[in-house]
């Protein structure tokens, strides 16, 4: 069962189990709330596909929970960003390979280095949360 944790102004929290259909739930959660957001269609896809990376490495390495946290940021002086972090109870942060050609996986955080503008991971009190930022049209 998906449980809202919160859902205040900019911010919005999700819990998933580890199940098979959980990256297709987080994808319409986020496509939802940014739709509700007036966030920019391109960002959007791009946040849904970025999301569906990071969770399907949690889904497929944890045995859940899957935490997903979406805000809406206005750093002083800098331009809005979307921050979007998926956490689980895996301490370890994920690890990045190379994936050879007809590899079929592998390709995730490589995805998710190139296209956010910044994205790290930090280890919480019970597993780690692995982080991205999109930039948001001012």
């Amino acid at each position: 069962m998906i449980g809202v944790i919160g859902t205040r102004g900019e911010c919005a929290e999700w819990t998933f189990p580890a199940e098979p259909n959980v990256v297709r739930a987080a994808r319409h959660a986020v496509r939802d709330t940014l739709r509700l957001w007036g966030i920019d269609a391109a960002v959007g896809d791009l946040t849904v596909l970025l999301v569906s990376e990071l969770v399907t490495n949690s889904q497929r390495y944890t045995p859940g929970p899957i935490n997903l946290r979406l805000s809406r940021r206005d750093p002083s002086g800098a331009a809005p960003v979307l921050l979007v972090e998926v956490s689980d109870p895996l301490p370890d942060p994920p690890v990045t390979r190379p994936a050879r050609t007809e590899d079929e996986s592998g390709r995730g955080l490589q995805l998710v280095a190139c296209s956010a503008r910044r994205w790290g991971t930090r280890r919480g009190r019970t597993g780690k949360t692995v982080w991205f930022e999109l930039a948001l049209a001012g």
